[in-house]
């Protein structure tokens, strides 16, 4: 019989449900983030990953790419985001853009990621070329995982097809999936406050869902640590959970730690430790149907993001070269990782390391017995 050991006690019907593999409530997810037993909560977190990925944690190689910081929306928690011919506002050509994918499939890539600003200028067709010219550059085995929900929504103003239209096109083009960003909190409250032209709940959901439809799989996020209550946070995993109950093609979730400094929130103090290895560990009980749980190192340091893979995570990320989006917001983590570098974090734990691409296709397991 699976034992936790709990200094809390409220928590132990919860550690009950756990151990037989039943779905938790909203209310169960509240009592974990008000109980201050961050070494229970992990225990019960890394036997779901346990049961899930037994003692394998993945890591990819891959290539970042902002082709812009010129956006029409300018969140206020964002540090990354330009108007147009403000000082530090720039744009890369498509030339630009295919030439650093290119130059990262010699590292070994195996996914090319971009996300960037909702430009004013560049018409929908632009985007459609970048896919054809990425996929007509890369060999077969990358995959371009692109455009946030959020960048989805804005092709489709902008051109005046559907959201579903955009996703077809985009995926004739070249697009295989899309990242998890730009769904921050599913609250009302906080998006009028900090992000009122971004796009809704509902939409970021229906747009993933529609992504799915399509066979593009898709990531899911959560952004954490600035105005947000816990409730709020627990809503978000519950709506999450609910889509992947209907489209079912969320790979992983990504709980991103607020970075305030340099955005219009930068009196927030941001995310500590603790807060951040319980909320990976309760997303990965609360994500029953969501197949990984990810830490992002960039967000959450090299050393946390070890200590979290015996807090329910089972995935580093990757290599990702030339972060821009955390780091003007103040993350003092490396823009890069090596592969070496990665294997090594992960060896430290005691799990055993696997390379993977986007789709989370085996590429090499290291060191299993």
């Amino acid at each position: 019989m699976t034992r936790f050991y709990l200094t809390d006690t409220t928590l132990e019907p919860i550690a009950a449900k756990v151990a037989a593999g039943e779905r938790l409530s909203r209310e169960d997810g509240i009592a974990l983030y008000a109980s201050n037993d961050l070494l229970g909560i992990g225990q019960m977190a890394d036997f779901v990953r346990r049961e899930k990925n037994g003692d394998r944690v993945y890591f990819m190689v891959n290539r970042h790419i902002n082709p812009t910081n010129i956006c029409e929306n300018r969140c206020k928690f964002c540090a990354f985001s330009r108007s147009k011919g403000q000082d530090g506002a720039y744009e890369m050509t498509l030339d630009e853009i295919v030439d650093a994918a290119k130059a990262a499939v010699p590292e070994g890539a195996h996914e090319i990621h971009i996300v960037g600003g909702l430009h004013p200028d560049w018409p929908f067709e632009f985007y459609i070329d970048m896919m054809r010219r990425l996929r007509e550059a890369l060999p077969p085995h990358v995959i371009i995982q692109a455009f946030t929900a959020v960048e989805i929504e804005y092709y489709a103003q902008i051109s005046g097809l559907s959201t579903l239209e955009v996703l077809r096109q985009l995926k004739e083009a070249g697009l295989d999936s899309m990242p998890g960003g730009g769904a921050e909190i599913f609250s009302d409250r906080t998006r009028l406050a900090a992000w009122d032209k971004k796009t809704s709940a509902d939409d970021w959901l229906r747009i993933h869902g529609e992504a799915h439809s399509l066979g593009i799989k898709t990531n899911c996020t959560m952004l954490y640590g600035h105005i947000e209550i816990l409730e709020e946070r627990v809503d978000h995993l519950i709506r999450l959970r609910e889509q992947q109950d209907v489209s079912g093609g969320f790979l992983a979730f990504i709980p991103l730690a607020f970075h305030p400094l340099n955005t219009e929130l930068s009196n927030l103090p941001g995310t500590t430790g603790f807060d951040d290895l319980k909320t990976l560990a309760i997303a990965r009980l609360m994500l029953d149907n969501i197949p990984h749980v990810k830490a992002f190192w960039i967000m959450v340091g090299l050393k946390m993001a070890q200590l979290s893979t015996v807090f329910g995570v089972d995935d580093l990320d990757g290599t990702v070269v030339e972060e821009r989006i955390t780091h003007m917001a103040g993350a003092v983590t490396p823009e890069a990782l090596s592969k070496d570098d990665l294997l090594g974090m992960i060896r430290e734990t005691g799990h055993v390391p696997v390379e993977r691409d986007t789709l989370y296709k085996v590429i090499r397991v290291y060191d299993e017995n």
